[in-house]
C-alpha cells in the first residue's frame, strides 16, 4: 500500500516535515509512505493550467492520482490552511482527471500553540469534501506545544505523540482498503 506524504509547510525545520518523516517509521506492515514536495509549484491561474500544466503540478497531480492513500501534514496560518498547501490541493483538484476523486486521505497537524492545529484540519476536512477526497474521520491528531515534542535534529522524542501517530497510521489502513474496494 502505497501512500504520498504531502506536509503544508515549507519551512526548512518545519515540524510538521518532522511529524511526517516519523510516520515512515511508524506505518503499520504493508504500508510505505514516500514524502513529495509542493515548494517548486507555481500559484494556481487558470489561464496557465488552461495553457498547459506547468511540469511540478503534472507531478503532483500525477503522484496523488498513482497513491493509494494521502497523509497531510499541515501547520495553521491565520487560523487555516497555509496558501502553499491550498495552492497544491487546487493545481490537483481541477478536471479533467482531477487527483483527489475518491482518494483516501489522513490528517494531522503540528503547532507551536497548545490547539495544536485543530481550525487547519477542520478547514482541510472541508475543502478536501468538496472535491471528493475521504478524510479519515478519526482519531484526531493535533500535535500542540510541538517543539517540545523533537529534539534539535527534528526527531520525535514524545511518547504519547508517537502513540496519537501510530492510532492515525493503524486506523488510516483499514480505511485505505475499504476506499480500495469501492473501486
Amino acid at each position: 500500500m502505497q501512500i504520498l506524504g504531502i506536509c503544508g509547510s515549507l519551512r526548512k525545520a518545519s515540524l510538521n516535515m518532522a511529524a511526517l518523516r516519523a510516520c515512515q517509521d511508524l506505518l503499520p506492515q504493508g504500508m510505505t509512505l514516500r514524502i513529495t514536495g509542493i515548494a517548486d509549484i507555481p500559484m494556481f491561474n487558470q489561464d496557465v493550467f488552461d495553457a498547459g500544466i506547468p511540469e511540478p503540478a503534472k507531478r503532483l497531480r500525477a503522484e496523488i492520482a498513482e497513491a493509494d492513500g494521502v497523509l497531510i501534514a499541515s501547520p495553521e496560518y491565520n487560523f487555516s490552511l497555509s496558501a502553499a498547501l491550498k495552492n497544491a490541493i487546487d493545481w490537483a483538484s481541477r478536471p479533467p482527471n482531477q487527483s483527489w476523486q475518491d482518494k483516501p486521505v489522513a490528517i494531522f497537524s503540528a503547532t507551536p500553540g497548545p490547539l495544536g492545529g485543530a481550525r487547519v484540519q477542520y478547514d482541510l476536512r472541508r475543502v478536501l469534501g468538496q472535491i471528493w477526497a475521504h478524510v479519515l474521520p478519526r482519531p484526531e491528531v493535533f500535535i500542540g506545544v510541538a517543539p517540545t515534542k523533537f529534539d534539535a535534529q527534528g526527531k520525535l522524542t514524545d511518547e504519547a505523540t508517537r502513540k496519537f501517530l501510530i492510532d492515525l497510521l493503524a486506523g488510516f489502513k483499514p480505511w485505505v482498503e475499504r476506499m480500495r474496494v469501492k473501486k
